[in-house]
């Protein structure tokens, strides 16, 4: 019976993927083999010695002490894609509220007095102060080509958008969804200062923190609406006032409200909507608790943060899964072992990602206690377990 510790509330869309029958999913389980949330705080929460993965219901991991459990050999799993398209409809939502004025008239329209006659003589009046553009034939600027940014370029494109993006970390997938129409920009500075609308996707780290600065916001067009639908620090929120205050910047839509921005008449701030859909919820739990499943049972890695992806088809052996330091002859030293035990390996991976690498391996026969306490006290091994045929 394996024990999930539930930090937030996991859609039932999720928690259906755990049969009941090996799965005890709750948030008051004692030792627990894994971790389900959402946007539950783990920094600074210690946690057991017995969890083996943690799963967030989401992209960003950014509430989750990711370096942390690395060091704990504890993969990170996420759901990269499964809220895109309620991301993707807000973020064209936000194009047309900017683009439209509709908070300001819509702010206007509530607070008119007097009856039908005396409404529509002021309707009359000051309509003109709302006075909005198109879409079609501006140019979106989609900075990020991952799940999100790619569902919110071909949108645009529909609307009869010009749209160019630029991502150095483009994947060959996403270049396969991507409209064919789509422009790739040369520079993040180079599609700055082409767009009309800036909409930004990408994941919040140190080489994105504050990518959209004072530096940068001065090369934009005078006028250019900037919206922000993925993290608050992956723009200088100071730089971005400034630029709002002097006209550079004629809006800014974001889902991360804050003490500078909820009262800037320029900026539309939504109470971090982004993912806040049925859909979107029931997408990511079930994502999220298929591949924690599939880790458990299987050993296998998909979409973990801190490990590379690995899988290994099941053939019915016992198997045997390592994290541990990405440095020289780690699979020497563990195969070593296992051959002086006279063990048989049936199949094994070997995969690595940046600092750290996982192996996995499946054998013939059950391991003896002694061969797997040398596997987990061999130098650069994080953590090391058996996981029954």
């Amino acid at each position: 019976m394996y024990k999930i510790l539930t930090l937030n509330s996991i859609s039932s869309k999720g928690l259906e993927k755990l049969p009941r029958s090996n799965y005890e999913a709750a948030p008051e389980v004692q030792y627990p083999d894994a971790i389900l949330l959402r946007s539950f705080n783990l920094h600074g929460v210690p946690i057991p010695d017995t969890v083996k993965a943690v799963g967030r219901a989401g992209a960003g991991v950014n509430n989750i002490p990711v370096a942390d459990y690395s060091e704990r050999g504890i993969p990170v799993f996420n759901a990269p894609g499964a809220n895109a398209n309620a991301v993707k409809e807000l973020a064209i939502a936000g194009l047309f509220l900017a683009a439209r004025h509709i908070p300001a008239a819509w702010d206007f329209a509530r607070s008119l007095e007097g009856d039908d006659e005396r409404i529509n003589q002021q309707v009359e009046k000051s309509k003109k102060h709302f006075c909005g553009f198109e879409l079609a034939g501006k140019t979106l600027g989609v900075l990020g080509l991952g799940a999100v940014g790619v569902k919110v370029a071909n949108a645009a494109t529909a609307l009869n958008m010009k749209v160019i993006g630029f991502d150095p970390m483009l994947t060959l997938e996403s270049a396969w969804q991507l409209s064919s129409s789509a422009i790739r920009a040369q520079s993040i500075d180079d599609l700055a200062a082409k767009s009309d609308f800036i909409t930004l996707h990408v994941p919040l780290n140190e080489a994105t923190r504050q990518l959209m600065d004072a530096s940068r916001l001065k090369i934009v067009r005078p006028g250019a609406i900037l919206l922000n639908f993925s993290r608050a620090g992956v723009v200088d929120e100071a730089a971005v006032i400034e630029a709002l205050d002097d006209g550079r910047l004629g809006a800014y839509v974001c889902d991360f409200p804050s003490s500078a921005t909820r009262n800037q008449p320029k900026a539309i701030v939504l109470p971090h909507l982004g993912a806040s859909t049925g859909e979107a919820e029931d997408n990511c739990a079930a994502m999220v608790a298929e591949q924690v499943r599939d880790f458990l049972e299987n050993g296998n890695i998909r979409n973990a943060v801190n490990f590379p992806d690995t899988f290994m088809p099941r053939n019915g052996g016992v198997r045997l899964g390592v994290a541990n330091r990405n440095i020289p002859n780690m699979v020497g030293r563990i195969s070593t072992a296992l051959a002086e035990a006279n063990l048989n390996i049936a199949s094994l991976i070997n995969k690595s990602r940046g600092e750290y690498a996982y192996t996995l391996i499946e054998l013939e026969t059950d391991i003896p206690p002694e061969t797997f306490e040398r596997i987990r006290s061999v130098s650069g091994v994080l953590s090391a377990r058996i996981i029954p045929a």
